[in-house]
């Protein structure tokens, strides 16, 4: 088995490629060791010292480490794991867990708009944020902000506030007028 490796936006953050499925459909994020429980491949991949982070993607796991670990000290024990992992046979998510990945639910006078930036997510947005290695996800709609909830090798990332405010949010303000702004929120 041959993984490789390419680096994010965010230099805490490497993208990990096995070559294979890792999640059938959606992601599942694990923004700390606590949230792992779920998932076998997390929970081996945060064992690796200085791991703070993993996302996994489709096809793709991304690993966030510590600012005091360099990547040099931390990256071919997350190999080994995730190699070990692929070996094993395991799921990468426990059998009664399911991935997620969605968009938060909205309904109300503003279903139409939602409906609109859910489209724009999913189509222009999400597979451009999937290649650096991390999710967007729609999180609410208020008097034309929208809120956005950013996962993986976006979440943290340096460049992540431009990437909001002169990318997603110029897209969602020329195709929809009722957006004024976007904002990101916490988990």
């Amino acid at each position: 088995m041959f993984i490789q490796t390419e680096s994010t936006p965010n230099p805490a953050t490497l993208k990990f490629l096995p070559g294979q499925t890792v999640l059938d459909a959606g992601t599942a994020d694990f923004p700390n060791p606590d949230t792992a429980d779920a998932s076998p491949l997390a929970s081996r991949i945060f064992a690796v010292e200085g791991v703070t982070g993993v996302f996994l993607g489709t096809d793709f796991v991304t690993v966030t480490k510590a600012d005091a670990v360099e990547w040099d000290h931390v990256k071919p024990a997350i190999l080994g794991a995730v190699m070990e992992h692929f070996q094993s046979g395991q799921p990468a998510m426990a059998n009664d867990a399911a991935a997620s990945g969605g968009h938060a639910a909205h309904d109300g006078p503003d279903a139409a708009i939602v409906g609109q930036i859910k489209e724009l997510l999913d189509t222009r947005v999400r597979p451009a944020v999937a290649q650096d290695g991390g999710d967007i996800t729609f999180h609410g709609f208020d008097r034309g902000i929208v809120y956005l909830h950013m996962q993986g090798a976006c979440a943290g990332c340096p460049s992540s506030t431009l990437t909001l405010k002169m990318g997603i949010e110029n897209l969602l303000r020329h195709y929809i007028p009722e957006v004024v702004e976007v904002r990101p929120v916490a988990a």
